[in-house]
């Protein structure tokens, strides 16, 4: 091991989940301000990876892994979950020539 690398400090289980919570405010920020439809859909899966990486770290944590077979599962709706979105959004522009949540909330009829 380098000098370098052995003066850090070692990544502890407190650190990933400090990161999930930024990575968790940032998307919800961007939900809740931004106007376009495909930026909330990226913000929604920022949030999304954020839990997973929370659910990755308890389960090192208690040395089991059921943390991150419920990750796999989440990746896999999340893929699901996103093909079906951005088919809405893509039927979204074509009817209404936009994207922003507003064209969203008009079409109810």
């Amino acid at each position: 091991m380098t000098p370098l690398l052995a003066a850090l400090p070692p990544v502890t289980v407190q650190h990933y989940l400090l990161l999930s919570g930024l990575l968790f405010a940032v998307g919800l920020v961007g939900v809740l301000f931004r106007r376009n439809i495909i930026i909330v859909l990226m913000c929604l899966e920022l949030m999304l990876s954020a839990a997973n990486l929370a659910f990755v770290a308890f389960s090192r944590v208690h040395g089991n892994l059921q943390g991150q077979v419920m990750v796999f599962f989440s990746i896999a709706v999340a893929a699901a979950e996103a093909a079906v979105a951005l088919s809405i959004i893509i039927a979204l522009y074509r009817a209404r020539g936009g994207v922003d949540v507003e064209d969203a909330a008009e079409m109810k009829g």
